[in-house]
């Protein structure tokens, strides 16, 4: 059985259940159904649940989207409804020009 790497791997650092956190959690897990499909490993990190992770990469704000793979790392803070500047951000190709015209993401 060949084990597949995935592409993208990504952590997101979130603060509890809140309005902000669950529309990251949500825009973020659009964009990877729809664009990443099964190239990514998604990570959310509650820093309620877990505050060492978060002293660990020196969060300072959250939502933090932090993109470890493919390098190099970037991240992204807010609740990722930019569509067009999670991509830029994530340094995927605007190859689904309909995805990026007319995809709804929960904008709060």
């Amino acid at each position: 059985m060949e084990v597949v790497m995935p592409e993208f791997v990504l952590k997101l650092y979130v603060v509890g259940q809140t309005a902000r956190s669950q529309r990251a959690i949500a825009n973020l897990r659009q964009i990877c159904e729809s664009i990443l499909r099964d190239r990514y490993e998604l990570r959310i990190i509650d820093i309620l649940e877990d505050p060492e992770a978060a002293e660990v990469e020196k969060i300072l704000a959250t939502p933090t989207l932090i993109k470890l793979q493919p390098i190099p790392q970037r991240r992204i803070i807010g609740d990722l409804s930019d569509f067009a500047k999670v991509l830029e951000g994530l340094d995927i190709r605007k190859k689904n020009q309909e995805l990026l015209q007319g995809g709804t993401y929960a904008n709060g």
